[in-house]
């Protein structure tokens, strides 16, 4: 199942999504919902990020073929970080290029988004707590992450963290193909058969140090070609039988 995030009847709700109409949804994705019999023109809305989490938790350096770009050996255990929720933007939105940045990066990367209450679970117990999968674009000031070392600044800025535009349900995450345009051109091409953490993996590891809750969102890393945008770029982040995130850049 395909789910869309939008305002109808200036009410945030939620639709199944079939070629070009939303069916509404009633009751909550995270719980117990029912499909109804009214259909929208996807045309005539606006999507809004298809989930409003608590918390964006990000993996670095998790695909192989980015770690041999980098020559950098392979971690043992997952690397993390959390991007703020006012970090969020959405599909067709705009990146914004603060003053302060000298170089702003793309990251494509496969994003997880959580069911329900996740604390110490077995990686075999992970798709249980598995809404669903989304594309997101880890937008990162390099110039400041290198600069202040950890890495919460140069991840936070307002709208450094595009997602969207569906939420898929029933799809297996393990070889998907992600890729990145900017401009037209491709930049990043991989699968997800190179992450070197699983799906099931992250979702267990996080969870034994802090408690996912419905809607949270893992980020789980970015593949080989990561590079700078600018203003006015148009940047598109394309899994495999998820859809295209798109955005472009912005002065703020």
């Amino acid at each position: 199942m395909k789910i869309a995030r939008f305002i109808y009847n200036k009410k945030i709700c939620y639709g199944m999504v079939e070629n070009r109409s939303a069916s509404l949804i009633d009751g909550s994705i995270f719980d117990k919902f029912k499909i109804t019999k009214k259909k929208i023109d996807i045309s005539k809305i606006t999507l809004l990020p298809p989930v409003n989490p608590g918390k964006v938790i990000c993996v670095g350096l998790n695909y192989k073929d980015h770690a041999k770009e980098l020559n950098m050996p392979i971690p043992d255990e997952a690397i993390i970080f959390i991007k703020p929720p006012t970090s969020i933007t959405g599909h067709n939105q705009k990146i914004t290029y603060p003053e302060c940045v000298k170089r702003l990066d793309y990251e494509a990367e496969l994003a997880v988004i959580i069911k329900k209450e996740a604390k110490n679970i077995d990686k075999e117990d992970a798709k249980d707590y598995i809404l669903g999968y989304t594309c997101l674009n880890d937008v990162t000031a390099r110039d400041i992450q290198k600069k202040d070392i950890q890495w919460t600044r140069a991840k936070s800025f307002d709208t450094f963290c595009p997602i969207g535009p569906f939420i898929v349900t029933d799809i297996k995450p393990d070889n998907l193909s992600i890729k990145l345009y900017l401009n037209g051109k491709i930049k990043q091409s991989s699968t997800t058969a190179n992450l070197i953490f699983k799906i099931d993996k992250l979702v267990s590891f996080i969870s034994n140090v802090m408690t996912l809750k419905p809607g949270d969102v893992i980020a789980t890393g970015t593949p080989p070609g990561v590079g700078p945008m600018n203003i006015n770029d148009k940047v598109e982040v394309k899994i495999e039988k998820i859809g295209t995130l798109a955005n472009t850049v912005a002065s703020i």
